[in-house]
């Protein structure tokens, strides 16, 4: 066996042109990737239900699980379209009309685009400021008026059609979970997507909006609350303990909030996820420099070097591996740099997290074992993915979390928690027998090998047919 056969960062890739045909998938997932992301922002639902079946024949090609993530669009203020671009300039006046075809105010020689959010003038107040095009146009509000708004641009762009709008520090009244998001998400669930990343959510409210929704229609599909705006940021401990797992969308949210407060929040949003046990995603501009080139760059590379210093769980791209040229050397970077920084934490790992859960805390002592024994792996055995994810929420120092449950779904699942390797095993029965066929099935695998030491975590019975946990201590023989 290698000194570091896996990797505890858990790679996420976002399917684009560049990726989407079988023979990648297949590249893809022998390469590392744990979670194949879907944006559903421009996507058609023929090509959706297409790809998902694709991914999982890709899947079975490569024998490998991997889980599916689709990223709903959410509520979204885009500029309308315009026949040629504009290019503004600084102290120029410019209009945004929330009612096309409407007359405006002193309208001569003042030019203007429409908006696709007719409420946002009423969302809107004089003096804030409206970022176009991932904040490359700046504008400050000067005046409100019935069907426009009218501002001075700050900084000068060149303004195409439909350019995302951000609006930071405005509460935007649009709903969290959209009727194309409905229509999305049905899809999904009837594909069996495993993971729905919600846009821009600001409140608790908007996850257990669309959990009742995934519940009404029967999904067992995990929710990903993505935070994107100081909104959410204001809101983030109650979002963190609604949601299955946080992403920290550095897209928009370094967009919403002053630059030099984005390294401050992705490193609380961390240690908030880790302190209650939440798998946190890491996202965006992870390798923005490869979608045109072959290496990253050193500020890149320290980029994801301090994502797995914090131990999230998982590390994504995006237009890395939707449209760039480099995809699977992508993949293989990400991979080299986690690994690298997995072992300097391995030499001077911290105290496990405490938690007050009496069941958390019989995993944290099998945790603090299988750090103190070389050559020690913690075993498992979970139907819903609960055991396995309290286990890596302790984040063991060297034992990776061999996880096996009889759900395929719950499988998928763990893909996306740190440390943890799913395996599929079915039935459960006699727990004796049941690890026997475990320890069979990864001594096959070449995972483990004559002298290691197991910590296995499993039920066990008495005589009455009383089940209770227990840790186990074994030789493998």
């Amino acid at each position: 066996m290698s000194p570091n056969p896996f990797r505890r960062t858990k790679i996420i890739a976002t399917l684009g042109p560049a990726t989407e045909s079988e023979e990648m998938l297949v590249k893809l997932i022998l390469g590392g990737v744990d979670v194949v992301r879907l944006n559903m922002a421009h996507a058609k639902h023929d090509w959706t239900r297409m790809i998902i079946r694709r991914i999982r024949d890709a899947a079975k090609k490569a024998d490998q699980e991997v889980a599916i993530m689709m990223d709903i669009k959410g509520p979204e203020i885009r500029t309308g379209d315009l026949e040629t671009p504009l290019d503004l300039q600084p102290g120029e006046i410019f209009d945004f009309t929330v009612k096309p075809g409407a007359d405006r105010e002193n309208a001569v020689e003042v030019r203007s685009v429409d908006v696709n959010y007719q409420n946002l003038i009423n969302d809107i107040h004089v003096g804030d400021t409206v970022l176009v095009d991932n904040g490359l146009i700046r504008l400050e509000v000067l005046e409100k008026h019935q069907a426009h708004f009218r501002c001075r641009v700050l900084t000068p762009g060149h303004l195409s059609s439909r350019r995302h709008i951000n609006l930071p520090g405005v509460h935007v009244n649009l709903p969290s979970f959209t009727e194309k998001d409905r229509g999305d998400t049905l899809v999904g669930i009837e594909e069996g997507i495993d993971f729905v990343a919600l846009s821009f959510v600001r409140e608790a409210a908007d996850i257990t909006q669309l959990r009742g929704f995934l519940r009404e229609h029967k999904s067992s599909a995990r929710i990903i609350a993505k935070i994107e705006d100081q909104t959410a940021i204001a809101n983030l401990d109650e979002i963190i303990r609604a949601t299955d797992v946080l992403m920290v969308a550095r897209g928009d949210l370094g967009i919403e909030v002053p630059m030099q407060e984005l390294p401050v929040i992705q490193r609380r949003a961390v240690r908030t996820c880790l302190s209650i046990g939440r798998p946190v995603i890491i996202a965006t501009h992870m390798l923005e420099s490869m979608i045109g080139q072959p290496m990253p760059t050193r500020a890149e590379i320290t980029d994801v070097a301090n994502a797995a210093y914090e131990q999230a769980d998982c590390v994504m791209l995006s237009g890395e591996t939707t449209v760039g040229k480099y995809p699977l050397e992508c993949i293989a970077a990400l991979d080299l740099i986690t690994r690298r920084i997995e072992e300097e934490i391995a030499t001077d790992f911290p105290e496990p997290a405490v938690f007050i859960d009496e069941r958390m805390k019989l995993l944290r002592s099998a945790v603090i074992m299988a750090n103190e024994l070389p050559h020690a792996v913690l075993l498992c055995f979970t139907r819903k993915g609960v055991t396995a994810a309290g286990l890596a929420a302790h984040r063991p120092a060297h034992a990776p979390v061999l996880a096996f449950s009889d759900s395929v779904n719950t499988q998928r699942h763990l893909k996306i928690v740190r440390s943890v390797e799913p395996y599929f095993l079915s039935p459960f029965g006699d727990p004796e027998k049941t690890i026997g066929r475990a320890i069979a099935i990864l001594l096959k695998a070449g995972r483990i090998k004559k002298g290691d030491k197991l910590v296995i975590i499993s039920d066990l019975f008495t005589p009455s047919n009383t089940r209770f946990d227990s840790i186990q201590l074994r030789t493998v023989e």
